[in-house]
Parts: C-alpha cells; sequence; structure tokens
C-alpha cells in the first residue's frame, strides 16, 4: 500500500488465475464527502473491507465500507450523527469507463472511487438526531424535544370570512328563531 493513495490495490499477482482471491482492508481521508445535509466530517477516514476476485477481464470487488457522518437535524437543528454501513460490489475492468465499470489501471484498482460513490449515495440529505424528533416550535423557537411550550398556532386569516356565522359564547340560539318563517 502506498502512503499516498491508500485506497490502491495491485492486482498484477491476483489476475494471473481466474478465481483467484484477495482480501483486502483500506481506509484513508477522502476530500468532498458532503452532500446537502451531511458530510463525512474532517480527518474521518472511511473503511473498505472488501473481497477481490479475478474474474475474466478484469477484478470482481465484494464488500461493505463503513463511514461516519454527521448533520444537522433538519427539525430542531441539534447535531446528528450516525455511521453508514454499505454493502458493494464492483466490477473493475482494462475498458472500465467510470460509469458502468471501474477503471482497471496498470494492474492497479483504486477502491477511493468506489468508496466515494457508495458514501455519497448514501449520506442523509435530510438527517435527524432521531426518528421520534418533535423539533422546534415555529411560534417562540423552543427545542419540543426538551421542554414543553404553550404556544397555540394563531388562526388562519383563510377562514376568518366563517367567523361572521359562529354563534357568541353564552348565547343559545333558540329553535323558534332558527325555523323557516319566524321573525
Amino acid at each position: 500500500m502506498r502512503s499516498g493513495r491508500p485506497f490502491v490495490v495491485l492486482v498484477a499477482q491476483l489476475r494471473r488465475a481466474v478465481g483467484t482471491r484477495q482480501h483486502e482492508r483500506r481506509q484513508g481521508e477522502i476530500e468532498g464527502l458532503d452532500c446537502s445535509g451531511s458530510s463525512v466530517p474532517e480527518g474521518a477516514t472511511p473503511v473498505a473491507e472488501v473481497v477481490l476476485e479475478a474474474v475474466l477481464g478484469g477484478v470482481s470487488v465484494t464488500g461493505a465500507v463503513r463511514a461516519p457522518w454527521a448533520g444537522a437535524c433538519r427539525r430542531c437543528l441539534t447535531p446528528a450523527s450516525g455511521v453508514l454501513t454499505l454493502a458493494v460490489r464492483e466490477l473493475y475492468t482494462d475498458e472500465g469507463d467510470g460509469e458502468e465499470t471501474y477503471p482497471l489501471v496498470d494492474h492497479e484498482v483504486d477502491l477511493e472511487p468506489l468508496v466515494r460513490d457508495a458514501v455519497l449515495l448514501e449520506l442523509p440529505q435530510a438527517p435527524l438526531c432521531r426518528s421520534d424528533c418533535q423539533g422546534l416550535c415555529p411560534f417562540c423557537g423552543v427545542n419540543r424535544n426538551d421542554e414543553v411550550c404553550g404556544c397555540e398556532a394563531p388562526p388562519d386569516p383563510r377562514w376568518s370570512a366563517l367567523d361572521a356565522l359562529r354563534v357568541p359564547e353564552g348565547r343559545v340560539e333558540s329553535e323558534s328563531s332558527s325555523s323557516p318563517g319566524s321573525s
């Protein structure tokens, strides 16, 4: 393993016989692992634990990728975090285009693009600190997970025209005044 490229695996020896397998555990920092709501924290190291197998025309990579993530809860804005554990199964070929298959260059398998793609596809875009997060009160801003507020939603002005039909409190409409033809 080269220190500057921790995800690169030399596979010349592996490719000598179809069906040959090799277990690899690689980890390292990858810049730019973020989406709109969360990211892999700076200094964190995603881990690829995979089995490489020589196949006709390339190398099959099967295993798991793990990476921590952090972000702000979309409901209460407190820190949210977790660990992604993702199953991966990809093919590296001499003609790899990076879309259908990954490229196999100079008998090297570079796992970094595989790790990057897997993590970016699964990072939460709207993270939650917990699944039952109550969020912030839209009127006073209190975190409803920590305390209860007495705020009530103001009446919706779109319904104000119907207020004219309400009977004032304390007044009871008599049957005679509500029957047709009575005056």
